[in-house]
């Protein structure tokens, strides 16, 4: 009997709770809603508005900023309620995992359940939560003082941190799961890691394409448009800075990327098929096998109808990124060496 399990289900806890903040945060962002509560008050803004004085507070304090007086003028306070509520609850999740890792942690830690070695990598964990919080609020801030909107490498790096959080959660779990060694070919263990990083790439930009609104632009498949290749995609000076402000440029890379991904995994696949590998790293290949062919089916169906519901579809899409993102970092956890 694994004598780690309470410890496990904590973090797979934890995991499952980061990724609905990622969910979340995503339909917040969709709907327009991040911009909603202009102050971070970490305790104090654990109660929402509970009065109609309280909530016209907020609604006075929310008229100043740049998105109600360019975009949400039309508001009224039921508007603002709708749009405030996503918000709320995101922060709320936020505070829960917060509570959630801490208490069974002091609980543990208290009772001398924690392997010493254990115990540095659960307090990078609390730093990667603690620079996660803080960085939402940098993100946020950014579309308080003169834009709308949040500024797009503000949103990459809230949401790549979300994914590291998470990723690193779930490294810890399974490390304490398995403690079989499973003689993972370093082909298969190299090319895994390579695998994980250009997801991470891929996530970067598509946090790129959803804060510059880049999704919108091109709505065709295959091509962008009547190409391939746009044309406008080096319009901008100097040069590279169309790989991180062209907005079509943008779109172009993140497709790309994707072809790439798939590519990079099919490879592995057919290595895994001419090869006699452990049955749970045979299995593990065809899941990212599986879940990356449905994430690029569900990307092509969310380019082309975008306009039509882009809520459910961009969250439905963002939480495809981080199935794919799960599978590889389980993946990359098979092929390491076991401890004794």
């Amino acid at each position: 009997m694994n004598n780690n399990k309470p410890i496990i289900i904590w973090l797979l806890t934890g995991c499952f709770l980061i990724a609905a903040m990622v969910v979340i945060g995503g339909i917040t962002r969709l709907t327009g809603s991040g911009l909603s509560i202009t102050q971070w008050k970490l305790v104090t803004g654990t109660l929402p508005p509970l009065n109609e004085i309280q909530w016209m507070r907020e609604f006075d304090e929310y008229k100043l900023t740049p998105q109600f007086q360019k975009i949400n003028s039309h508001f009224e306070l039921t508007d603002f309620k709708n749009i405030y509520w996503w918000e709320y609850f995101h922060r709320l999740v936020g505070r829960s995992i917060g509570l959630v890792f801490l208490i069974p942690f002091l609980y543990f830690l208290i009772r001398k359940k924690l392997e010493r070695s254990l115990i540095p990598k659960l307090v990078i964990v609390f730093f990667l939560g603690g620079l996660q919080g803080f960085i939402g609020w940098y993100m946020v801030s950014s579309g308080l003082v003169d834009n709308p909107f949040v500024a797009h490498y503000r949103l990459a790096l809230h949401l790549v941190t979300a994914f590291i959080t998470f990723g690193y959660t779930l490294w810890i779990a399974l490390s304490l799961m398995t403690k079989e060694e499973l003689n993972t070919p370093a082909f298969v263990r190299n090319f895994s890691w390579i695998i994980l990083f250009a997801i991470l790439l891929q996530l970067i930009y598509g946090a790129f394409v959803a804060g510059t609104k880049a999704g919108y632009i091109y709505n065709t498949f295959p091509k962008m448009g009547s190409t391939f290749i746009p044309s406008e995609m080096g319009t901008l000076q100097p040069a590279w800075l169309n790989l991180f402000e062209n907005t079509i440029t943008l779109q172009f890379i993140h497709r790309n990327i994707a072809y790439l991904l798939t590519l990079m995994v099919i490879v592995l696949w057919i290595y895994s098929l001419r090869n006699k590998l452990h049955p749970v790293l045979q299995s593990a290949v065809q899941l990212m096998m599986l879940i990356v062919m449905f994430q690029v089916v569900l990307g092509i169906i969310t380019i082309l109808n975008l306009h039509l519901n882009p809520v459910f579809l961009g969250s439905l899409h963002q939480f495809g990124a981080l199935m794919v993102f799960t599978v590889g970092v389980y993946l990359v956890s098979l092929g390491r060496k076991v401890q004794r």
